[in-house]
């Protein structure tokens, strides 16, 4: 997922929201007072050892960040700061320094340290559990990139790069449109959006720590071109349940949880890829009627409401029985893994052209594309995939960051799996 802006790294030297609560008194008399406790208050977990290969060393998944009812918060009789106060008696804290000195501060923290202060008062919650902390953090140019991927049927997980862990989510409802792995994904302002072969959609929010039913687009498909930005995603081609190819796009609104029509491409295509560039929504490569390669790409001016064909933009990127070009955008230039060649390419925006910048990691293996993801996560570029044995596989978890040399890729995570990666997520907020 892109965001529009610079993204900011947040410190890592706050505990995890994941580590006992008895931490809580120290995030509220940092977060109120701008003061630390002393060294030997506070255990800080070290999350920087490294394993005998090089690599870092994958630690246990961590629980996702907890968001706790009212009634969690009200029993709590904590003090904040050593000033008497109690955890649940409303706007005290927040009113004791000011309302936007305390956002402020609250925005600056790692999103893994918010159901923590969501335990403080009701105020706190009520700002974490809204989502208007996100919002503004996005309005500040402030964002966490988290990668979400699934490698099994209705389990997903997360990685925290800021703080290199990985992190558990909740297991996915069980339902027949999801019990295979042909289903599409994407994230959005603070949500992650799985589709089934069906109407049927399902929504985890980082809000709740939860999954629920969401609305079906207004023409239901799989293998669309996808992207989003800020609290809106768009989605454009794809195929219905006939196996109808499909010219026609959509927008959805992560806010109110709705979708709006919007005019149809030029051309219809399926295994196609989208990213948002310069402002504007590109679809790229695909697949036409008698499974014709599309080369060409689409630009969507969201000002105009209107697409423009860009021939030959998608060349050599995906064949027929390939996976839909691996495309990212990293401060709005182009990138593409061409795992035919195992290289990675650049887009010159002037000529029209891909530049060969170098190759992929060595163990970036796929099935014709398959079980690799290719991501932007926030200024770098990632690479998720892995070796495959008989006897099962690792999952690992490459970056770079462009620099205009060749790139030198760093391994920044790996875990065993016993399958490829069906489905990944960037989520930014």
């Amino acid at each position: 997922m892109m965001l529009e802006g610079k993204s900011c790294l947040v410190s890592r030297s706050l505990p995890s929201s994941c580590e006992p609560e008895s931490e809580w008194a120290y995030l509220a008399h940092e977060v109120l007072s701008g003061k630390r406790p002393a060294p030997e208050d506070v255990e800080v977990e070290d999350l920087d050892e490294a394993d005998g290969g090089g690599g870092k060393r994958s630690k246990p998944p961590s629980p996702q960040p907890h968001t706790p009812d009212i009634s969690e918060s009200r029993g709590s009789s904590r003090h904040a700061s050593g000033g008497g106060e109690q955890h649940g008696t409303g706007s005290n804290l927040i009113s004791s320094i000011g309302r936007d000195l305390t956002i402020n501060c609250v925005l600056r923290l790692s999103r893994s340290d918010y159901g923590s202060v969501a335990s403080l008062s009701r105020d706190f919650r009520s700002l974490v559990r809204s989502g208007e902390i996100y919002r503004l953090r996005r309005q500040n140019g402030v964002a966490e990139h988290w990668v979400y991927f699934s490698c099994n049927v209705l389990e997903w997980d997360a990685y925290d790069p800021y703080r290199e862990r990985w992190i558990q989510v909740p297991k996915m409802p069980p339902d027949e449109c999801f019990m295979c792995s042909d289903k599409e994904s994407l994230a959005v302002g603070t949500e992650l959006l799985v589709f089934g072969m069906a109407r049927i959609v399902f929504r985890y929010s980082i809000l709740t720590n939860s999954w629920t039913r969401a609305d079906a687009m207004n023409s239901p498909r799989c293998l669309f071109g996808s992207t989003s930005v800020g609290e809106k995603a768009y989605v454009a081609g794809g195929t219905d349940s006939s196996g109808t190819i499909l010219s026609s796009a959509e927008m959805y609104d992560s806010v109110t949880h709705t979708w709006m029509t919007l005019p149809s491409m030029n051309r219809a295509r399926k295994m196609c890829s989208g990213v948002f560039m310069d402002g504007k929504f590109y679809v790229i490569g695909g697949v036409a009627n008698n499974n014709k390669v599309l080369t060409c790409g689409e630009e969507y001016d969201l000002k105009r409401r209107s697409w423009k064909v860009i021939e030959n933009m998608s060349e050599g990127l995906n064949g027929v029985t390939g996976a839909p070009p691996l495309i990212a955008v990293v401060n709005n230039e182009l990138y593409a893994a061409d795992y035919s060649e195992k290289d990675l390419k650049k887009y010159d925006k002037k000529n029209n052209k891909w530049i060969t910048l170098g190759k992929l990691p060595e163990r970036s293996v796929s099935m014709n594309g398959w079980g690799l993801a290719f991501r932007a996560c926030g200024d770098r570029l990632i690479v998720i995939g892995g070796p495959r044995t008989y006897i099962g596989g690792t999952i690992e978890l490459n970056s770079w960051i462009p620099d205009g040399r060749p790139p030198v890729w760093n391994l920044i995570a790996r875990r065993p799996s016993g399958n490829f990666v069906y489905n990944c997520a960037v989520m930014g907020c």
